[in-house]
C-alpha cells in the first residue's frame, strides 16, 4: 500500500509540474509579447522626441527610489536568480516581474542604453515563483521550475527556443550544466516561444543578412588565421565589458554612497557623451538605426555600416546605464558590440563583413555570459544550422579567453 501511495503521489506531483511548466511558458511568453510591444512603443516615442534624453536623470531617480523602497530582494536582479539556483533559498519575489517590466520601459523611453533579456528572464523567474506556490510543489521542484521560467523568457524574447532551453542550465555553475532540468527548460522555452509568436511577435531576420553556404568550407589558411584572431578579439571584448562593468559598479558604491545620486550623475555622463561626441546612435536597444544612415546592430552587417569605434561607444554607454541603477539587459547591447567589432575587424583584414559581424554577435555574448553552448545554439537558430562549425570554434575560443568572470557571476 505504501508503494502504491508513493506512486500515486509521484504521478500527482508530475502532473502538477507539467501544468506548471505549461502555465509558466504561456504566461511568460505572453508577458514577453507585452514587453516587446511596449518596448517598440517606447523606442519609437524616444525616436520622435529625442529631447526626452534630458529627463533621463529624473527617470533614474524615480526608478532607483521605487526599487529601494519596494523592491526588496528584486533589487539584486539577475544575480538573485543565479544565487537562488545555487542555494535554493526561495527568495524570488513575485513583484520582480512588474518592477523590471516598467523600469525597462522607462530606461528605453528616456534613452538609456540597455537590452531586454534581463527583463524577460526575470519575468520568467517571477512567474515560476508564483506557479510554484500555486501548484503546491516541493521545494526541490522550485529550482527546476525557476530555470524553466528563465528559459521561457530567453527563448521567447529572442525567438531562439533551443538556446533558451540551454541558457539557464549553464548559469548556476560555470562549465557544468544541470542536465536533469533540460526537459522542463526545453518545454517551457518552446511554449514561451510559441505563445509569443501567437501574440504577433516578430523577430529580426538575421539569417537573410549572411551567406547561406557553410562559412568554413573554402576558407584559405589566411582566412582561417584571421578568424582565429577575431575569436581572440571577441573573447577579449567580452572580458573587457565584464571587467569595466564590475569596476563601474564598485566605483559607484565607493564614491557615491547615496544611491539616488548615481543615476543622476550617470545620466549626466550619457547626455554629455551624446551631445559632445555624437553618440546618439548608441542609445536604446540599437537593433535598428534611429536615423537614416545611422549605425545599428543590423547596419553592422553591411559594408561601411559601422564606424571602427562603434563597438566601444555602445560598450561605454551600456556600462554607464546599467551600473548606475537603470534596468534592462546586457545581451542585445552585447550583440551590437560584437557585430560592430566584427565589422571593424572585417574592414581591417578584408574579410566578409557579414560573416565576421555574425560571429562577433554570438562570440562576445559567449565570452561575457560564460554560456558557450547556448550561444552556439542561438547562432545556429539565427544564422542557420549549417554554420555550427564556425560558431562552435569561435564561441569556444571566446569562452576560454573570458576567464571566470561573467555578467551573471559575482566575483566579489
Amino acid at each position: 500500500m505504501n508503494t502504491g501511495f508513493r506512486k500515486k503521489h509521484a504521478l500527482q506531483g508530475a502532473y502538477r509540474m507539467f501544468l506548471c511548466l505549461v502555465g509558466v511558458g504561456a504566461v511568460t511568453g505572453s508577458l514577453v509579447a507585452l514587453f516587446l510591444h511596449g518596448l517598440d512603443i517606447a523606442t519609437e516615442v524616444h525616436r520622435e522626441t529625442p529631447w526626452l534624453l534630458w529627463l533621463l536623470p529624473l527617470a533614474g531617480v524615480a526608478m532607483v527610489h521605487v526599487y529601494q523602497r519596494y523592491g526588496g530582494a528584486a533589487r539584486q536582479g539577475s544575480f538573485l536568480l543565479v544565487e537562488e539556483m545555487q542555494h535554493g533559498t526561495g527568495r524570488v519575489p513575485r513583484r520582480m516581474a512588474p518592477l523590471i517590466l516598467l523600469s525597462t520601459w522607462l530606461t528605453h523611453l528616456f534613452g538609456g542604453s540597455a537590452g531586454r533579456e534581463g527583463t524577460a528572464v526575470q519575468m520568467g523567474a517571477s512567474v515560476s515563483a508564483w506557479a510554484w506556490r500555486w501548484g503546491g510543489l516541493s521545494k526541490s521542484a522550485s529550482r527546476s521550475l525557476m530555470m524553466a521560467g528563465m528559459s521561457a523568457g530567453f527563448g521567447a524574447v529572442f525567438g531562439t527556443p533551443w538556446a533558451g532551453a540551454i541558457f539557464s542550465l549553464e548559469l548556476p555553475v560555470r562549465g557544468r550544466c544541470e542536465w536533469r532540468s533540460f526537459l522542463p527548460c526545453a518545454m517551457a522555452s518552446w511554449v514561451g516561444h510559441v505563445t509569443s509568436m501567437a501574440w504577433g511577435v516578430q523577430h529580426s531576420d538575421f539569417g537573410s543578412l549572411v551567406p547561406k553556404e557553410n562559412w568554413v568550407c573554402g576558407m584559405t589558411p589566411w582566412m582561417f588565421a584571421f578568424l582565429l584572431i577575431a575569436a581572440l578579439a571577441f573573447g577579449a571584448c567580452g572580458r573587457f565589458f565584464v571587467t569595466l562593468s564590475e569596476w563601474a559598479s564598485r566605483g559607484w558604491s565607493r564614491w557615491i554612497p547615496q544611491v539616488l545620486w548615481r543615476p543622476v550623475i550617470g545620466a549626466g555622463l550619457i547626455i554629455l557623451l551624446v551631445e559632445c561626441c555624437a553618440m546618439r546612435d548608441y542609445l536604446g536597444l540599437g537593433v535598428e538605426a534611429s536615423r537614416v544612415g545611422g549605425v545599428s546592430l543590423l547596419s553592422s552587417f553591411e559594408l561601411g555600416g559601422a564606424e571602427w569605434w562603434s563597438w566601444l561607444a555602445k560598450l561605454i554607454l551600456t556600462v554607464i546605464t546599467l551600473s548606475c541603477g537603470f534596468r534592462g539587459g546586457e545581451v542585445t547591447p552585447l550583440f551590437f558590440i560584437g557585430a560592430a567589432l566584427g565589422n571593424a575587424l572585417a574592414m581591417l583584414t578584408g574579410q566578409s563583413v557579414e560573416i565576421f559581424a555574425a560571429l562577433g554577435l554570438v562570440a562576445v555574448f559567449a565570452s561575457a555570459s560564460n554560456a558557450p553552448m547556448a550561444c552556439v545554439l542561438m547562432g545556429c537558430e539565427l544564422f542557420g544550422w549549417q554554420q555550427w562549425p564556425a560558431l562552435s570554434m569561435v564561441c569556444l575560443i571566446a569562452y576560454v579567453v573570458s576567464g571566470k568572470a561573467g555578467i551573471y557571476h559575482r566575483t566579489t
